[in-house]
C-alpha cells in the first residue's frame, strides 16, 4: 500500500474571508489554516475548501467533534 502525498493548499483570499458567513446561520465563520476549512461554531459544521474556493453547503460540510468546540 502506498502512502498518500499531502494535499496541497490553494491559499484563501482573505477578503473572501471578510465576506463569507455560514449559509446555516449566517453566522461568523473561522479559518482553520491546518484542516483547510472554514468553521462555523454555532452551526458545529467545518465547511472544506477546495482548490482555493470554499465549499459553502451544509451537505458538504463536516459535523464537529464534542471536542472541536
Amino acid at each position: 500500500m502506498s502512502e498518500s502525498a499531502p494535499i496541497a493548499q490553494t491559499p484563501v483570499d482573505p477578503r473572501l474571508l471578510e465576506v463569507l458567513v455560514c449559509p446555516v446561520t449566517r453566522g461568523v465563520l473561522e479559518y482553520d489554516r491546518a484542516r483547510n476549512e472554514l468553521i462555523s461554531r454555532s452551526a458545529r459544521l467545518a465547511y472544506p475548501i477546495r482548490d482555493g474556493a470554499p465549499i459553502m453547503l451544509p451537505e458538504e460540510a463536516r459535523t464537529l467533534e464534542d471536542n472541536e468546540s
